[in-house]
C-alpha cells in the first residue's frame, strides 16, 4: 500500500477551515483614465441569491454591468460586451485571490471616452473588485449541516433552550403532531457530534436526530 502524505491531508483541512466569506455587503470606485468603476459585493448562499443581487444593483443606464461569484467549486463570470477575459474573470481572480467563498461581486463601469486595452481593462475591473473586497468585513465560512429533531411535548422547552445555546445554531420554528413536536435546524458540522449527544442524554435517548445527507 503507497504512504499517504498526511502533511496534504492537512493542508486541505487547512484551507477549507481558513475560507471566509462575507459579513456584510460592501462597495468601492475608482476612476481610471476617465472611466468610472463601481464595485458592489456581498454573500450569498445560492446561484438564485446571486442572480437576484445583479438585478438589484445593475445600472441599466451604464457602459457595462460586468460580475463573477463563488460558490464552492461553481463559480460563473460574465464581461457584458468588454472583450472576452478582460472583465469577469479578473474580478472571479479578485475573489479567489482573497480565498473568498459564497461571495458576489459586481463592477459597473461608464465609459469616459479613453480606451483602456485589454490589459487596462484587466487592471481596472480586478483592482476595483479587489479594493472592494478588500474593505469588506469578513467572517469564517462555517461547513453547515441541516438535521431534524423529533421529540415528545415534555422535552421540547428544554431541548429548545440549549440547543439553541449552541453557537451558531440556526432553529426553525416546530412542527406539532399528537405525540410531540418536530423541528429543523443547521449548524456547524464540527458540532453536530456534540449536539447529536446533548439530545440523547437531556432526554435520556427518547428524543431522535436526523442529519440530511
Amino acid at each position: 500500500m503507497p504512504a499517504v502524505d498526511l502533511s496534504l491531508f492537512d493542508a486541505l483541512n487547512a484551507l477549507m477551515s481558513s475560507r471566509q466569506t462575507l459579513s456584510s455587503p460592501a462597495s468601492a470606485r475608482q476612476d481610471v483614465k476617465k472611466s468610472r468603476f463601481l464595485a458592489f459585493a456581498e454573500a450569498i448562499e445560492s446561484e438564485e441569491a446571486a442572480k437576484a443581487f445583479l438585478v438589484r444593483h445593475q445600472d441599466l443606464t451604464a457602459s457595462h454591468n460586468c460580475w463573477a461569484w463563488r460558490l464552492g467549486q461553481s463559480y460563473r463570470f460574465n464581461d457584458d460586451g468588454e472583450p472576452s477575459g478582460t472583465a469577469g474573470k479578473p474580478i472571479l481572480q479578485a475573489i479567489d485571490g482573497q480565498g473568498l467563498d459564497c461571495v458576489v461581486v459586481l463592477v459597473t463601469r461608464w465609459f469616459g471616452g479613453v480606451l483602456l486595452g485589454s490589459g487596462g481593462l484587466m487592471r481596472a475591473y480586478g483592482g476595483t473588485a479587489a479594493l472592494c473586497l478588500r474593505g469588506a468585513e469578513k467572517q469564517p465560512l462555517l461547513d453547515l449541516v441541516s438535521a431534524t429533531v423529533a421529540c415528545v411535548f415534555s422535552d421540547l422547552a428544554l431541548l429548545q433552550a440549549r440547543l439553541s445555546a449552541l453557537p451558531d445554531v440556526v432553529m426553525q420554528n416546530p412542527d406539532f403532531d399528537g405525540t410531540g413536536a418536530r423541528w429543523s435546524l443547521s449548524l456547524p458540522r464540527e458540532s453536530a457530534p456534540e449536539m447529536e449527544r446533548l439530545v440523547r442524554d437531556l432526554t435520556r435517548g427518547r428524543a431522535q436526530v436526523w442529519f440530511d445527507s
